[in-house]
């Protein structure tokens, strides 16, 4: 047993350092380096065990058992790393069916989740069916475009989250997808969208301007890209049009990256778009290395679980 942990071990940080790094900025020489992991999952859809050795491409990969070994490895590597989802929690297994979200929400807080953001699916047993598997998520919702002020959510949604490691600030906003269209009315009730890029833009201010975070993530489920269907809002299209995000954390589309997509944003300037395709199959690193004057360098990967 001990020697199947190392070896895992070792093969998710040889996964890692081979992938290079995508630089942001120059990065300086200097004595204080701080490192910050950033693991992430999206669209796990209610997948809980792993799949059987028949289960063709997918065969012996996922389940969350195998994450959580993965996760708490890489966090005695690094103390410093926050676990974050994209969305689409529920909804593609009898456990849902069953349990309706508390087995997940519950399985997920034993994971030590920091935050997640919302996906049309976990509106699946409507607002109130998602409402009253709150009290099992111990860890904080996060939706900045989805305006639950007339819904019993209203309150048990953040716009956003700072969270603190080892002396770097990092905010986190979320974005969702329009449910117009995609989900029942009757599902999300009063839920009102809102367009996501002038949130982010609202976002972005405060978080970088009035509260002076180091890092910036949006948490997003618009789905990465849709060539067919070029006016629609995407990840891709969402970093072209907007300043001060660093790495966008998607979802929604299911779209397997073997390492994060390096984007310009409005101002030319390069930041990070990463998924990790769905149901538990991957989980998604990206270390950030700051110096004493918060240059910033990075490595990104998607480790198969």
């Amino acid at each position: 047993m001990k020697r199947r942990d190392f070896i895992q071990q070792t093969s998710a940080t040889a996964a890692l350092v081979t992938i290079g790094s995508l630089g942001l900025q120059s990065f300086t020489t200097s004595s204080k380096i701080s490192k910050i992991t950033i693991l992430h999952t999206n669209d796990v859809h209610s997948h809980i065990d792993p799949f059987g050795p028949e289960d063709g491409r997918n065969a012996n990969k996922g389940g969350i058992a195998r994450r959580a070994r993965l996760i708490e490895s890489i966090r005695n590597e690094n103390p410093n790393t926050l676990l974050l989802d994209a969305g689409d929690i529920f909804q593609g297994t009898p456990y849902f069916n069953y349990y309706g979200g508390e087995l997940e929400f519950k399985l997920m807080s034993k994971l030590k989740y920091d935050a997640a953001t919302v996906g049309n699916h976990d509106f699946d047993n409507g607002i109130d069916g998602l409402y009253t598997q709150l009290p099992h998520a111990q860890f904080q919702f996060i939706s900045s475009n989805y305006d639950f002020s007339n819904t019993v959510m209203h309150t048990h949604v953040n716009p956003y989250n700072i969270f603190k490691k080892d002396g770097i600030k990092i905010g986190v906003f979320g974005l969702g997808i329009e449910l117009d269209g995609l989900v029942d009315p009757s599902m999300y009730k009063e839920t009102k969208y809102l367009d996501p890029v002038e949130i982010t833009q609202d976002m972005t201010r405060i978080l970088k301007t009035v509260e002076k975070c180091d890092l910036v993530i949006c948490l997003s489920h618009l789905g990465y890209d849709y060539k067919t269907n070029p006016d629609k809002m995407s990840d891709l299209k969402l970093a072209g049009l907007t300043k001060d995000i660093d790495l966008i954390i998607g979802g929604h589309t299911h779209t397997f990256l073997p390492k994060p997509s390096i984007v310009k944003n409005k101002e030319g300037k390069n930041m990070l778009v990463n998924q990790v395709g769905c149901y538990g199959i991957n989980l998604g690193r990206i270390d950030f290395y700051f110096d004493a004057n918060k240059n910033l360098s990075v490595n990104g990967t998607a480790i198969v679980v």
